[in-house]
């Protein structure tokens, strides 16, 4: 339960909320007392008048106003109910937008190297599932079993008062339940995490398979995805079978207990009636005063049920909060995201005459996690408006170079540096000021045309945004489409040609007008006209800035300032295009297998992600 008390103690801003639910919840158990109290003297009267064989009008008033009294009571405990249910509701919902967006935020500051283990699926099912049940359940608790909790502890008193054998029976149910229950509770714990695990997995499946449905498709495995995914489910019955046998032979046990212990407070109460220790009204009033404690427990299987998965989801909850951030981001709104173009500006430094280096490797080592280093003592300067393309075999470090230097990862050994700053020693947020990308896949958002491009600035004015998409030779077919700028394009774009949304990408990048541009080459994948088109704009956005190239054509290659060519994850070479065309080379190397017909040679081209 001290994962449920975290939440509550991270949702202090509640807590005006949570001290009216208290008020509430009193104030209904005095409302809900008071009706046995009440019905209790309406009997007595009643006896009374049968015994004096015959009544009175002052009998009858006396009755009435009981009956009154009653109505009061029971109105005012309809109408405090519901305005207690009506602020547990607003704070349910309010806590679950606290702790969704704590969990969204959180899940933003985290490195990249959590969602290169974590499944998109899996994260999605920890909001949905385990913020909602931990909600659902303190919702419940507040709006239910906290005034009959306030309710049992009252009747205990009432109870001691009248007979102290029947407050020590009513007593003895709570530890021998709870005793009942901790049993219990540990071993379906552990049965629940199983199947959240499954279910996680599942879910995660189904993200991927939602969002590779063509590729699911066009290999045919509907049926091997489908099977998969139903033995997971599968796999959870199987742990359900073992969990509610378990459950239920312990609840059998629990409300055995509990039927016996109360066997004994009705014989307590109608042997000490017979006696003449109680009235008749005495008599009702201990029947219902019995029947409110007993209530609460045998509402408590259902309680501690929803308890278990609330505290099994907010151990998960508590698990990715408790993940380490990128460095300086603790926390999104205290991020020293840059304020203007003008501080971001000011941020970079000037770049001149004497010293134009803007980026820098200094003997740059790196690995993912404890695995073998990907990259090895990479020592690389690239001056103001170079371009600079890398080349080298699939996996050979070329697209961690560019994760590096946007600080998704750290640097095991050695120093990076962008404009003089080391990067492990630059704010996040300012260092990725500094770079403008354009990525193979355009991943766009689905959403409007003009959200897209003003991504990166979404306070770009209309005009900005236009002249961006002009420049990247997208504002002709944008104006093609009924609604223009506002054009819904659908998740990741796929209501647009793959020229369409790469040219989309490049007014992105356009608009965002970073001093530095990064192009995993986004015309590989495109025909010889969306190709153009695109190339065209890249041009644009090239000039006057410093560009760095991942290189899946030789064509683009040709054009740059320097190649890099990496091999095994260390720098082979370093050189102007012409120069490393006869250097014996993996350039070189590069345009006789493009020269050459041979099958063998355009399958070594591929092994470098160069289209032959």
């Amino acid at each position: 339960m001290r994962s449920l008390g975290k939440i509550l103690s991270s949702t202090r801003v509640l807590w005006p909320s949570y001290v009216a639910i208290l008020f509430a919840s009193v104030l209904i158990t005095t409302t809900a007392l008071l009706m046995p109290f009440i019905i209790s003297g309406a009997t007595d009267e009643v006896v009374d008048v049968v015994k004096a064989g015959g009544h009175t009008d002052g009998h009858v008033k006396t009755i009435v106003w009981f009956a009154v009294a009653l109505l009061v009571a029971d109105l005012a405990n309809t109408f405090i109910s519901n305005i207690g249910g009506y602020i547990g509701d607003v704070a349910a919902v309010r806590m679950r937008r606290i702790l969704s967006t704590r969990y969204f935020e959180k899940l933003l500051t985290l490195p990249q190297s959590y969602f290169d283990r974590e499944l998109t699926g899996t994260i999605i099912n920890r909001l949905s599932r385990n913020i909602s049940e931990t909600t659902q359940f303190l919702n419940m608790f507040a709006n239910n079993f906290l005034p009959m909790l306030l309710t049992t502890f009252a009747v205990l008193i009432i109870s001691a008062v009248y007979s102290w054998p029947l407050a020590l029976l009513l007593l003895i149910v709570f530890p021998v339940y709870m005793y009942l229950t901790t049993l219990t509770s540990k071993k379906w714990q552990v049965l629940e995490q199983q199947k959240n695990e499954q279910f996680d997995i599942a879910g995660g499946r189904f993200a991927e398979v939602v969002g590779q449905i063509r590729v699911v498709k066009s290999f045919g495995q509907e049926k091997r995805e489908l099977t998969s995914f139903d033995d997971r489910y599968a796999s959870t019955v199987a742990t359900t079978r073992v969990q509610s046998r378990y459950w239920h032979l312990m609840d059998a046990a629990r409300r055995g207990s509990l039927n016996v212990i109360f066997f004994g407070v009705y014989a307590i109460v109608f042997v000490q009636t017979v006696r003449g220790v109680f009235t008749i009204g005495d008599m009702v009033l201990l029947i219902q005063l019995v029947n409110m404690a007993r209530q609460p427990v045998m509402m408590m299987s259902y309680l501690v049920d929803s308890g278990q998965r609330a505290v099994a989801g907010s151990r998960d909850y508590f698990k990715v909060l408790d993940e380490m951030p990128e460095r300086d981001i603790a926390a999104l709104a205290a991020d020293d995201a840059p304020a203007s173009r003008e501080s971001s500006a000011t941020a970079r430094g000037s770049v001149d005459g004497r010293d134009d280096t803007v980026i820098e490797f200094d003997d740059a080592t790196f690995g993912y996690d404890d695995d073998r280093a990907v990259l090895e003592h990479i020592d690389l300067s690239i001056r103001h408006g170079e371009r600079i393309a890398f080349v080298g075999e699939s996996g050979g470090g070329k697209t961690t170079l560019i994760s590096l230097l946007l600080g998704l990862y750290r640097l095991r050994e050695g120093r990076l540096s962008v404009f003089g700053r080391d990067v492990d020693e630059t704010p996040l947020a300012q260092l990725r000021s500094d770079f403008g990308v354009v990525f193979q896949d355009s991943s766009l958002f689905s959403g409007t045309i003009r959200e897209n491009i003003a991504y990166g600035r979404p306070d770009a004015s209309e005009e900005e945004i236009v002249d961006a998409a002009k420049r990247a030779n997208a504002d002709i077919f944008i104006r093609r489409f009924d609604d223009g700028y506002d054009t819904t394009i659908g998740e990741r774009g796929l209501k647009l040609s793959g020229g369409q949304k790469q040219r989309i990408a490049v007014a992105r990048a356009m608009l965002k007008d970073a001093p530095i541009l990064i192009l995993d080459e986004a015309t590989s994948a495109l025909d010889t006209k969306s190709e153009r088109l695109v190339q065209a704009g890249l041009d644009e956005l090239m000039e006057g800035r410093t560009s760095l190239i991942i290189a899946h054509r030789l064509s683009t290659i040709s054009t740059v300032d320097r190649i890099v060519t990496l091999r095994d994850g260390r720098i082979d070479e370093i050189g102007p295009p012409e120069e490393l065309a006869v250097s014996g080379g993996i350039y070189a190397e590069l345009l006789a297998l493009q020269a050459s017909g041979r099958k063998t040679d355009k399958k070594r081209l591929k092994e470098y992600d160069i289209a032959g």
